[in-house]
């Protein structure tokens, strides 16, 4: 039996008046709103101390004790699915994602991600620090982003990766196709990121409660109405390329969530991204490792039709 975890938050002005299961959801993004009400029904969950409604609406400073039951942990299991390797030793594993996979399994969706791969491929040998659903995984990208991401296959080169990734050593080069014509040669957006403030499960630029992010940029090429372009990261928030492209004004083509309504022309499953360029310091050899991820079909054809 696991022990009950207890998070504690304290109301800023940012969530004043908010209903408390609304604020929940949003602070709490694993937790789905019917679950944050049944917390709520069952006592696990109380403001200074005392027990509330799901309708109660939060006043500045109070303070908010929620207690989750031991996660049971589920079954994930290896799963044949090729993979697409562009390095690997005893250490690490470089792995092209193919769009539309997942990278880590979730409630809900235990098979069919890159872990389920992974676990497969490397028949256990893999980091445990980030627990059952994310053994080996240390970063990540989204779902319909293409391209190269590293696994760890065990805890030391777990922690020197991880240790890369705080201080933005790490070279990570994405390619992407955006929505307009972009004027200058190349420049940088530094712009904190952190949730919507009204639509909790997107990020956005956030001046008030956003994390620093910073991401530099330059043009490949110019078509009518669309840049094909080259991302830089130098910090690795959430959407981040997605939603600073789209606060200048020019989103990523077949971004259904940050394209502020725009429809792609072509048939395409979600945004045109793609990270090419990763380079790492090997945790154990002390080298440095850099895999070039070939663009993928859908995107060389869409360059070809621009």
């Amino acid at each position: 039996m696991g022990l009950k975890m207890e998070f504690c938050f304290q109301v800023t002005q940012e969530w004043e008046e908010e209903r408390i299961d609304k604020a929940l959801y949003g602070l709490m993004d694993s937790l789905s709103r019917s679950y944050i009400q049944k917390l709520l029904k069952e006592e696990q969950i109380l403001v200074n101390e005392e027990k509330v409604k799901a309708n109660y609406r939060l006043k500045y400073e109070d303070e908010i004790k929620v207690l989750l039951p031991p996660a049971e942990e589920p079954d994930i299991l290896p799963e044949n699915i090729p993979l697409d390797v562009l390095y690997e030793d005893e250490d690490v594993l470089v792995v092209n994602k193919p769009k539309g996979m997942v990278v880590h399994p979730a409630p809900g969706h235990y098979g069919h991600t890159l872990v389920n791969a992974v676990m497969y491929h490397c028949q256990g040998n893999l980091s445990g620090i980030n627990g059952v659903l994310r053994p080996g995984i240390v970063h990540r990208i989204d779902k319909d982003t293409t391209g190269s991401i590293l696994v760890c296959k065990n805890d030391f080169s777990h922690n020197s990766i991880a240790a890369q990734l705080k201080e933005h050593s790490i070279t990570r080069r994405y390619h992407a196709i955006c929505y307009g014509v972009l004027k200058d040669e190349e420049g940088t957006i530094d712009a904190p990121i952190g949730r919507h403030p009204k639509e909790r499960k997107k990020m956005a630029v956030n001046e008030k409660s956003g994390k620093p992010a910073v991401t530099h940029y330059k043009v490949l090429q110019r078509f009518s109405g669309f840049t094909y372009i080259e991302c830089c990261l130098e910090t690795g928030r959430t959407h981040q390329i997605r939603v600073h492209m789209s606060s200048m004004g020019y989103p990523l083509l077949g971004d259904e969530v940050y394209a502020g309504g725009r429809r792609s022309p072509f048939h395409m499953e979600g945004q045109c991204l793609h990270a090419k360029i990763l380079g790492f310091q090997h945790p154990r050899k002390g080298v440095y490792i850099e895999t070039d991820a070939p663009l993928p079909e859908y995107f060389t054809h869409l360059l070809k039709i621009l």
